[in-house]
């Protein structure tokens, strides 16, 4: 496990507490980290327990920094035990805290972005950046915290008014994705990087547009390549119909695991967890692809599809279960009109 130099990220961590969340003096500061609980530590290898060992000592570095930084705001740090997946609710004391607090850093390891927990502290005022599989790197003068996200917003926003205007999304790349959805009547949200209204939201790093395509409506394949979600190493396809997830094929170890989550090999079946829940556009230019999801689902030019919840950015289904899948190389047409060629934005 490396050792964090605070004195290294320390400006990152300003620039992100005064750029990104707008901290004004007198505001409280929360910042929480999701430690893996005792009990889970046999199942775990090494490797993973580490990564998120760090990732908590990390949160708490970043509390330090901005408690000896930040004299005139009252700063606290919160631990709780991660949960079982992404989306899945975390325990009642944390969402109590977010929802009294101004600004939340959610450094963690299972994602809280759709969570109740999250969005009930969001509508009680709180500006919360969600940083789940953040690392310390993304701090680092060449880490894509380090980004200009005025830029970032410039180019976010005509993309999330071009999906707000689309009826219909297509969706191919060379390694085989070829899937159509609808997203009619549906909004789409530019995630920009800068929270500083009230009850504003979303993940750092940032940089990316997206939006809840209608259920039911998504048909086709996507196929994820090695190299774009952590620890995959051989093409994973995901087939959809009417909307759900039907088949996945390959994949190795990660097809394991999200055939077991998905209930078509053993596990529980919740349909809801197949739902087609999200079609998102990445604008980060520094965000590079790598073990982060949250930040290779930013890469530039990248589409990303998720599966699961999307009952928390304009859909209509709820789940314990969001988890996206990033594309490269694609080719996205909004009605019948191609905004994304061999990955370059044409918006």
């Amino acid at each position: 496990m490396s050792i964090i130099n605070k004195a290294q990220i320390e400006s990152g961590v300003l620039n992100m507490l005064k750029v990104n969340m707008g901290v004004r003096p007198g505001e409280s500061i929360l910042v929480v980290g999701d430690p893996p609980a005792f009990p889970n530590w046999s199942a775990m290898g090494s490797d993973e327990l580490e990564r998120m060992l760090e990732r908590s000592l990390l949160a708490k570095a970043v509390a330090e920094i901005a408690a000896a930084q930040l004299p005139e705001n009252r700063v606290e740090f919160y631990a709780y035990p991660a949960v079982a997946r992404s989306g899945a609710e975390p325990i009642a004391e944390l969402g109590e805290r977010m929802a009294s607090a101004d600004v939340v850093i959610a450094i963690t390891n299972r994602s809280l972005s759709h969570t109740d927990a999250r969005q009930n502290a969001c509508l009680a005022g709180a500006r919360i950046a969600s940083m789940p599989g953040f690392s310390v790197r993304m701090f680092e003068p060449n880490g894509p915290m380090n980004a200009d996200y005025r830029e970032i917003e410039r180019i976010s926003l005509p993309v999330a008014r071009r999906l707000t205007q689309a009826t219909e999304a297509g969706v191919s790349s060379p390694a085989g994705t070829n899937i159509r959805m609808s997203l009619a009547g549906r909004e789409a949200i530019a995630d920009s990087g800068l929270f500083v209204t009230k009850g504003s939201f979303g993940n750092l790093p940032a940089g990316e547009s997206f939006i809840a395509p209608l259920e039911g409506t998504a048909e086709g394949q996507l196929v994820v390549e090695p190299g774009w979600a952590r620890g995959l190493t051989e093409l994973m396809t995901v087939r959809f119909h009417a909307g759900l997830v039907s088949e996945v094929v390959g994949g190795g170890a990660v097809g394991d695991n999200l055939r077991r989550m998905l209930g078509f090999s053993g596990g529980e079946v919740v349909m809801e967890r197949r739902n087609l829940a999200e079609l998102g556009v990445g604008t980060n230019a520094q965000a590079r692809p790598g073990e982060s999801l949250v930040e290779t689902e930013k890469v530039m030019g990248t589409v990303h599809i998720a599966v699961g919840d999307n009952a928390h950015i304009g859909g209509a289904v709820t789940a314990d279960l969001h988890m996206d899948f990033v594309l490269p190389h694609t080719v996205l047409v909004l009605d019948g009109e191609t905004v994304m060629a061999d990955g370059k934005l044409l918006i």
